[in-house]
């Protein structure tokens, strides 16, 4: 009897399963976005969650270097640089697609117009694939359906809409209002997306899937928006502000400023920690596009809960941390020194700074493998 009732269990398990599925296909045909995590949108992003996707790939960190045109490639067991090779354009951020498959290196345009490109890695071999020529691709993200790549023209001041394999266009969004469009976040069910307008010191809203500006609000201060990461239930968003030295605190829903963080001079890119408990804002050490070498830069952890600076971590002797992720494990911080060119390794428990030498003028370096199911982009927005 009891045998039987245990496979009547595991009947009505596999059931359960397979409806769940079927519903989150019909979701995704749709294009309606299936949260995961809940009231936690980095349930799926901490240390070991890996996806069967990325299974084979070569733990690596990827390093665009905008002013040498290359991207090195750093053997993080090692610690050493153990390859490189060019990128189309300026190479400025490099993005794990939103299949998980695929590293694209977005490359914007040099001062000839439409000279951007994108270059595509292979995580399996950690070597580059194909280059595609694109007028300009500062930054990119995806829709949450996972349907389309999102270039951010930023020079051009439009996102494109791009087969996520091919690249291919699909369609244009103009964004004639907001000048520096560069980095972004989605509301956890992926309803709207916000957008940072670097020059305009402002934020644009963007129903992504419907292609619709919903509105734009200019931060107090007004500064220059850089990086953009929401919070773990998905209420507020972090925007840091190089010019303000902080990072401003955003109501997705009603898109109204509702608080300020200081934390550092020249507040730039912004990371949750692996346990989705804090947010390591990387302070670049001046307000200057091109500032000088071994500034008073440092790395805020502001732990999510109270919205407080915890730790504040100098790089020994100065530095410039820019942009980056977490290592897999949570353990490695990972960033680019933009004025030093370098890599820092930071230690996530004691702040202790290692460098590593890399090419001219290293910017959106990304860890890879992630955890997460599927990336939204950047350097790695995971979900």
């Amino acid at each position: 009897m009891s045998g039987l009732r245990d496979s009547l269990r595991l009947a009505l398990a596999i059931l359960a399963a397979i409806a769940v599925a079927a519903c989150s296909q019909r979701q995704h045909q749709q294009g309606v976005t299936v949260p995961i995590g809940g009231a936690n949108i980095y349930a799926r992003t901490q240390a070991g969650d890996m996806s069967p996707a990325v299974a084979d790939a070569l733990q690596r960190v990827y390093v665009p270097n905008v002013g040498s045109g290359d991207v090195y490639v750093i053997d993080p067991s090692a610690m050493k640089v153990i390859d490189r090779y060019p990128a189309l354009g300026n190479p400025q951020h490099v993005v794990p697609s939103w299949d998980l498959k695929t590293l694209w290196v977005t490359g914007s345009a040099k001062r000839e117009a439409n000279s951007g490109g994108l270059t595509a890695i292979d995580p399996t071999t950690g070597m580059a694939t194909r280059r595609i020529p694109v007028g300009d691709a500062y930054n990119m993200y995806f829709t949450p359906d996972g349907r389309s790549a999102l270039v951010v023209a930023e020079s051009l001041r439009r996102l494109e809409y791009r087969d996520p394999q091919t690249m291919q266009v699909q369609s244009y969004l103009g964004t004639p209002q907001c000048n520096g469009l560069n980095h972004a976040d989605y509301a956890p069910d992926g309803s709207y997306a916000i957008f940072t307008c670097e020059f305009d010191g402002a934020l644009m809203k963007i129903d992504v899937l419907h292609k619709k500006v919903l509105g734009f609000l200019k931060l107090a201060g007004g500064g220059m928006a850089q990086d953009i990461r929401s919070e773990p239930d998905g209420r507020l968003f972090y925007v840091a502000n190089m010019m303000t030295d902080g990072v401003h605190l955003i109501d997705g829903d009603s898109f109204k400023e509702v608080g300020f963080i200081p934390t550092g001079i020249g507040a730039h890119g912004l990371y949750p920690s692996r346990d989705g408990t804090k947010l390591y804002v990387s302070n670049r050490g001046s307000q200057l596009v091109n500032g000088p070498p071994r500034g008073p830069g440092s790395v805020s952890v502001i732990d999510f809960a109270s919205r407080k600076v915890v730790a504040t971590w100098p790089i020994p002797g100065g530095g410039s941390p820019d942009m980056g992720n977490v290592s897999a494990d949570g353990k490695r911080l990972w960033l680019s020194g933009r004025f030093d060119d370098v890599v820092y390794a930071i230690d996530t428990t004691s702040g202790h700074v290692a460098s590593i030498p890399v090419g001219h003028t290293p910017h959106g370096l990304t860890v890879w493998p992630q955890p997460g199911r599927y990336s939204l982009g950047h350097t790695g927005v995971m979900r």
